[in-house]
């Protein structure tokens, strides 16, 4: 059996929380979720589409360092705070993924743990 490998991004919370930003069991890749949070601070406050471009880049990134691309992505979750924004973090997914076509799950969720932030993503990559 071959232990999972963990990746980190250097992220403030993986530490103190004590979590990866990714972890490769087999053949899945398993993406933490991400939000639009760059270096410490939100970005894109109150647009939700590039919120969630940001937030997908930012796990697009973390199965870049696994060896996978946007093409082994096989489901996409997204968690909207406000259920206005549903369309515009649609058409973000859509965007980056509308020739994938993961599996994809789109939830409202009453908070995140920044008020400034809109929209957080997971990711999930299979590679045989």
């Amino acid at each position: 059996m071959i232990p999972a490998t963990r990746i980190a991004s250097g992220g403030p919370w993986e530490d103190r929380y004590g979590y990866s930003r990714a972890v490769i069991a087999g053949p899945h890749v398993l993406v933490s979720g991400c939000t639009a949070v760059v270096d410490g601070e939100v970005q894109h406050v109150g647009d939700a589409y590039n919120q969630t471009l940001t937030a997908f880049g930012i796990a697009l990134d973390a199965l870049d360092r696994a060896g996978v691309s946007r093409d082994d992505v096989v489901r996409t979750r997204l968690y909207v705070v406000n259920v206005g924004d549903f369309d515009a973090a649609g058409h973000a997914h859509g965007h980056l993924f509308g020739e994938v076509r993961p599996a994809c799950t789109s939830v409202q969720v009453a908070g995140l743990v920044d008020p400034r932030m809109l929209v957080e993503v997971e990711v999930e990559a299979y590679r045989p």
